[in-house]
Parts: C-alpha cells; structure tokens; sequence
C-alpha cells in the first residue's frame, strides 16, 4: 500500500467532510500521487472531440472550485470534471451534510452545491489554462455548471456560467440531476429541457461565432427517471445539439440491502449500491440514442470490471468518486490496469470496440 492509500485511510477517521477539506489541502501542497508511466494505449478513446489518453474520469463533486484538477491529472484521471459551480458562492445546506456508509461502500451526501462561485473557479482554470499552455499536458478538464438555489431564472444560472467559463474549460457539464437544491430535478421534464438546452444552445452559437472555438457540452441525469422519460431528454439533446449525457447523477432511491445506520439520511446516494441501477439506466440511454451521442458512465465505479461493465452498456468513458473514498487515490490506476487486463481478456483491440457489447 502506497503511502497516499495509508494518508487515506487515516482521513476516514475524521469527519468525512472535514477529511475531504484535508485531502484537497494536501492535494495542492503536491502530496498527491504521481502516476509513473504512460497510460496503456488500450485505453485510449475521443469522446465528443476530445481526445483521452484513458477512459476513466474523476466525476464533479471532488473538485468543486477547480482548486486540484491538475494534481489530479498527475495521479491518472484520463479527464478530470470540476464544479458544480454556481454564478455566485453559496453555502450550501447545514452540516452535517455528508455520511459514509462503510458496510455498504457508499456515500450519501445533501451538501446543496456549495461552492465559491464563478469567479476564483475561472481564475483557477484560467491560470491552469496557461500553465497547459507552456508544457503542453494534462488530462482534459471540464466544469459542471449549476444554478443557485435562491435564483429567480435558474436557467439564466447555467448560461452565464457557460458564457463566463467559454474557452476556459475543455468541456461543460449542464447538471440538472442533483437532488439537493430543490425543484432542480423538474428541469429533466420535457418543456423544462426544451427551454434550458434551447437557452443553451442560443448562448453556444453566440460563443462560437464570436470566438471561432466551439466546445463538447454533456447533460448529467438522474438515474430515477421514469418510463418515456429517457427518450423525451435523448430526442431534446438531439435537437438542441448537444454532444453526450453522463448517466447517471445520485440517487434519492434506498436499495432494501444497505447495511449501514446511516441509511436513511436524506440526500443523494452514490457509491457501490448506485453500480446496477445507474447502468441499466446507461443501457437505456445508450438504447435510446443509437450511438448518435457520447455516453459517460458514472456510478458506482470501484473495480476494471465495473468500468468495463458501464461500456459494456454504452458508454465511452467513465467517471467516478465515492470508491475514492475507501480506496484511496491509488485506486484509479488499479482500475486502469485492471480494465486493460479484462478489455484483452474479451478479445477487445480498444475501449471503443467494447462500447455498447452488453
């Protein structure tokens, strides 16, 4: 066990949000890990553009102000997602607001997208922008953007985040799938998303032309949606000409097995118990869309062959955090051995040859 994976253990003997406010400390002091070599060229994949030198992704929610991206690029994420970011800073809810669910591999947390808003986060990939510049590396980074939880037009929210991060960021993440703000998840209704994405389109097409420079925007669902619902967003971020959807966000559902005392907090589960649920719903999208969008794969994703499962179903990439949780941060580069062993095992040349094989 690296030293890293033994500093991580010991921070689940705090708080587990104050143990997540040390890790990032200590992540921007450099005393994260370092991956060593080059990636396994198996691995390599373009989703929606952008060209990855792995698959496996380090999901929003770890990185919320965009403080470590690229220490985290250096430990082995392939792309690395920052935010949610809101226009201005917000608290979020009251604490406590994130519990570990130990037997069960699992986190739930209710945090309310706090966060220090869009200004220090555009200054940070501002100067990691410039830095990429002058050394020409590091992973793909991209910014999930969100609406404050007291906004009069919270559609509103997400445009000006996109105008205010364009051309700062390598991809943009529209996430209406938190379950912590509230009514926040009605925007995955159709005349909602008809709005919100027709909004975002507008404001992409303005961006572009003045620029000349366009970039991948994803939309992040929930994973408790309903019959009809898949195809209604699919034919939305069709029209609105979107590039992908990373399925899938928390759940509000509570699996009947979970172990641990803390089950029944309120908020958004992820981790191990979110794995089956979240792929079925990767498999529907992936149905629905018939390979005319990108598909990243996200919960549950402790292990190569949970990976290998989500692209199985349809995805092109996958990311993850709660597994970070218990398996520390050496835990990425075992799923990249681990997936490259098993995509060879099957008889795969590339993670695009697996894509869709369930």
């Amino acid at each position: 066990m690296s030293p890293h994976d033994i500093a991580a253990r010991a921070l689940l003997a705090l708080d587990p949000e104050d143990a997540h406010g040390w890790a990032i400390k200590g992540l921007k002091m450099g005393l994260g890990p370092r991956q060593s070599d080059v990636d396994d060229p198996i691995l390599a994949i373009t989703v929606a553009g952008l060209p990855l030198s792995n698959c496996v992704g380090l999901a929003a929610g770890f990185d919320k102000n965009a403080e470590v991206p690229a220490a985290m690029s250096k430990a082995g994420f392939g792309f690395v997602e920052c935010g949610t970011v809101t226009p201005l800073a917000q608290a979020g809810n009251p604490r406590p607001r994130l519990f570990r669910l130990t037997q069960d591999q699992a986190v739930i947390n209710r945090m309310g997208f706090n966060n220090q808003g869009l200004e220090p986060f555009a200054a940070r990939l501002a100067r990691l922008k410039a830095q990429r510049a002058s050394r020409n590396g590091d992973a793909i980074v991209g910014a999930n953007i969100g609406a404050n939880k007291d906004a009069t037009d919270r559609i509103a929210d997400y445009v000006t985040g996109l105008a205010r991060l364009w051309g700062l960021s390598d991809y943009f993440t529209v996430n209406i799938s938190s379950p912590n703000t509230p009514g926040l998840r009605a925007l995955q209704t159709k005349a909602a998303l008809e709005d919100l994405l027709g909004r975002i389109a507008e404001a992409r097409g303005r961006l572009k032309a003045a620029g000349t420079v366009d970039y991948p925007i994803f939309l992040k669902v929930a994973p408790d949606l309903e019959d009809g619902e898949v195809e209604a967003i699919v034919a939305t971020v069709k029209a609105a000409g979107l590039d992908g959807i990373i399925v899938s966000n928390t759940t509000i559902a509570r699996p009947g097995d979970l172990a641990s005392p803390q089950a029944d907090e309120d908020g958004g589960l992820s981790g191990r118990p979110l794995l089956r649920a979240s792929t079925a719903m990767l498999a529907r999208f992936h149905a629905a869309s018939k390979g005319e969008l990108a598909l990243i794969g996200a919960g549950g994703v402790a292990s190569g062959a949970d990976a290998l499962a989500k692209i199985r179903a349809g995805a092109s990439a996958v990311q993850l955090y709660s597994a970070l949780v218990y398996g520390g941060p050496g835990l990425v580069g075992r799923i990249k051995r681990d997936l490259a062993a098993r995509l060879r095992a099957e008889g795969f040349a590339s993670v695009t040859d697996a894509i869709g094989a369930a």
